[in-house]
Order: C-alpha cells, then sequence, then structure tokens
C-alpha cells in the first residue's frame, strides 16, 4: 500500500497532474452524484420510488447518449470548445427541475435530459490527457489506477455532500450547489496547458468509430451489467434508509459502499500484475459478483454497513483493470469516445438498475431491490467468460495511450505503446 502511495506521490507531482486530476474530480460531481440527488429530491417533492427511479433512468440515459457523440466531437475539436459549453448546458438543465420540480412532469423529464445529454466528458478527457503529461506507459497505467481510487474518494465524499445540502437546505439548494461546482471543475480543467494543447491522434475515417473493436464491445458488455448493479444500490439503499426511519442511514451506506472501493483501489495500484489484464479482470469481476450478494440479507444498520464497504472492495480495481483493457482494444484515434463509451456502457447499465430497483422495492420490498445487484455482478462475469476468446486478442496497438497522441504532443518515451501487458 505504501509503494502505491509513493507511485501516485510522483505522480501527482508532475505539472498539472494535479490540477486535472482534481479538476476533473470537481467537474464530474454533478454527473456522479446526480442519480442520488435526483431522487431525494423526487422523494422530497413527495414522488414515488417508480418516478424517482424513472427520472434518475432517463438521465443515466441521456448522458449514455451524450457521452460518446461529445468525447468524438473533443477528439475531432479539442478539449475546451467542447467541455466547458456542455457543462453549462448541463448545469441549466438540473437548475430548471430545480426550479419546476415534478409538478410539471415533461419538463422534469425534459430538464433531466437535457443535463444528462450535455454531461461533459471529462472523465474519458483526463485518461486521453495522462500520456502527454506523464509519459511512460507504466505511470500511465498507475494514473489509470490513481484515477479510480480518486473516483471512490468522490463518490465517498459526493453522497455525503448531497445528504448535508439537503439536511441543511433542501434537495433543490443541493442540486444547484453541486452544479456550479461541476461548472467550475471544467472551467479549471479547459483553461490547463495540457487541456487547450491536446490533439488526437490521427483517425481512420469510420462511423462506428471505437464501435469496430470486437474486444471493445465485450468489455462495454460487461460493464454494462456492472452498472446495472451500481445503479440498483442507489434506489435500494433509500428504500433501505426509509425502512430503519432514519435519512441519514443512505449516506453511510454510499459512503461506505466507497471507501470499501477506495481501499481496493489503493491495495491495487500498490503492486505491478504481471499477465494479461483481461484474464486478471474476469477473476476481479468474480469477486465482486461475490461481494454484492449478501446485500440482499438487509441486516441491521451495522452489519449493512459493512456488508457495503465488503462489496466495494473490488469496483475500484475492477475500473482501472478496465481502462488498461480499454487501451488494449480501442482504435487509433479514438481515445475520448473509447474511454467515453466506457462510461455511457456504465450509465446505461446504470440507468436501468435505478428502473428495475425502483419497482422492485414496491413488488417485494427492499431485499428484492438489492438482488438485483447481485444478479447484474453475476451477469457481467458471465459476459466476460463468454467473450473470453474475443478478449483475449488485443486490437491495434498504437491506440489511445500510446504513441500517437505522445508523439503529436512531444511526450512520448520509445516504444511506449498500450499493447504491452500491463
Amino acid at each position: 500500500m505504501a509503494a502505491g502511495a509513493t507511485g501516485y506521490a510522483d505522480i501527482l507531482k508532475a505539472p498539472h497532474a494535479a490540477r486535472l486530476l482534481t479538476g476533473t474530480l470537481v467537474g464530474r460531481l454533478p454527473n456522479a452524484t446526480g442519480p442520488v440527488a435526483i431522487v431525494l429530491f423526487t422523494r422530497a417533492q413527495g414522488g414515488s420510488y417508480t418516478l424517482a427511479g424513472g427520472l434518475a433512468a432517463v438521465y443515466g440515459i441521456a448522458t449514455a447518449i451524450g457521452q460518446p457523440l461529445l468525447g468524438r466531437a473533443v477528439d475531432l475539436h479539442g478539449q475546451p470548445r467542447v467541455q466547458f459549453p456542455a457543462a453549462v448546458v448541463s448545469a441549466l438543465g438540473m437548475v430548471l427541475l430545480a426550479a419546476v420540480g415534478i409538478g410539471a412532469l415533461p419538463v422534469a423529464y425534459a430538464a433531466v435530459a437535457v443535463a444528462g445529454v450535455f454531461t461533459p466528458p471529462l472523465e474519458g478527457g483526463l485518461r486521453a490527457l495522462w500520456p502527454s503529461v506523464l509519459g511512460g506507459e507504466d505511470r500511465v497505467h498507475r494514473a489509470y489506477a490513481m484515477d479510480a481510487v480518486a473516483q471512490e474518494i468522490m463518490f465517498t465524499v459526493g453522497p455525503l455532500l448531497v445528504t448535508v445540502l439537503v439536511s441543511l437546505w433542501s434537495a433543490g439548494a443541493a442540486l444547484l450547489v453541486i452544479n456550479v461546482m461541476g461548472v467550475l471543475g471544467a472551467l479549471s480543467v479547459v483553461l490547463s496547458e495540457p487541456s487547450r494543447g491536446w490533439r488526437s491522434a490521427p483517425r481512420e475515417a469510420h462511423w462506428l468509430g471505437a464501435l469496430r473493436s470486437p474486444g471493445l464491445l465485450a468489455l462495454l458488455g460487461s460493464f454494462f451489467f456492472v452498472g446495472l448493479a451500481l445503479g440498483s444500490i442507489t434506489v435500494a439503499g433509500v428504500a433501505y434508509a426509509d425502512d430503519q426511519g432514519r435519512e441519514a442511514v443512505y449516506g453511510w451506506l454510499m459512503a461506505a459502499l466507497g471507501l470499501g472501493a477506495l481501499i481496493g483501489g489503493a491495495a491495487y495500484g500498490a503492486r505491478q500484475w504481471a499477465g494479461a489484464p483481461e484474464r486478471r479482470l474476469r477473476g476481479i469481476v468474480a469477486l465482486l459478483a461475490l461481494g454484492y450478494l449478501p446485500l440482499a440479507l438487509t441486516p441491521g444498520v451495522i452489519a449493512m454497513t459493512a456488508l457495503s464497504a465488503v462489496a466495494g472492495l473490488f469496483l475500484a480495481p475492477a475500473i482501472a483493470c478496465a481502462f488498461i483493457v480499454v487501451d488494449r482494444h480501442a482504435p487509433s484515434g479514438t481515445v475520448t469516445e473509447a474511454f467515453s463509451w466506457l462510461v455511457t456502457t456504465f450509465g446505461v447499465g446504470a440507468a436501468a438498475g435505478t428502473a428495475v430497483a425502483g419497482p422492485a422495492v414496491e413488488l417485494g420490498g427492499t431485499a428484492w431491490s438489492f438482488a438485483v445487484a447481485g444478479a447484474g455482478g453475476i451477469a457481467a462475469l458471465l459476459v466476460l467468460t463468454a467473450t473470453q476468446r474475443v478478449l483475449a486478442v488485443p486490437g491495434r496497438t498504437k491506440d489511445i495511450a500510446g504513441s500517437s497522441e505522445n508523439d503529436r504532443n512531444g511526450a512520448a518515451e520509445p516504444g511506449f505503446s498500450s499493447g504491452r501487458e500491463a
């Protein structure tokens, strides 16, 4: 663990690295907390779990549609021209939701759809910038692990921040504050030198873009179900807190889930891993599924919080390993788009999870909604197992973390290509 912390510190000492990581995390806060904030806002307005899940699902699906489109726009036109304007429009969508509430449902659905479609692809953009900022492949791969760990800090702090804002003011105020923070984070990123100077590698003209890679498609299929599992927990956690009669319990569960992922991600990044990352990913996802299954027992608050922490242990390692698999299978010149597709698929899965978990609560109780998470984990493992032959053959190796981008940014190390194993 200490070795991993030392490696992370070395990465953060690189020029611009700390600013880019911090700005991206703050800029992504509206998206990371969006489903939570929407569910709490809807419930505060007197809406049902089904309505809350439906609005959160529309937001997730809209985000899923917008991410690859905006990601491709970033690859073609650069980051500043796309990221900041998108952040402003997305924030305005949430402002509209806070203003109209759920009294005018068509407007509410339109508001969350706008907020989702225009969510800036900051996550994919950051991973596109790491090679030019850090240079070496080993440092980039460690940055992926650090990125996953940092996300879990955000997912730990984000729900707590939302619940605190709701407690101090209101659910509507929470929406406004979170989105103002998001705009400021995006602004910090696009004003940085690496973001302003970054250009994508040359790409082959193809309407499918990154999706012409069979290995990438296999990975996306698996992470749809990982997203479904996590999305269902968003609604299930609120239902569990209602069962306990304490709204704060939801924040504890989400914080425990994030803390578990933080610990797991730190441990994963503390060592160098040998062997093919595709095979390693199967093992990590198997453990992830195993961690989700006991949540359906819904024991007391203390035990449930502990189970949530265990359930989160393998999430950050799974995400970090998936980043490397994306590197190995995505075509050249699709840097932001490829990572945005991973975000998109995860978001669609999360939206499906929230949509399914809402009715599951009302039909079978809280335990049924947590059972959706276990089923999602198992399905993710089955997809990776069924497609292991496709995943065993990496795509073009001169790709998103490879020498093409770095040659264009003047920061490549000789022989740096993401086709090498992690």
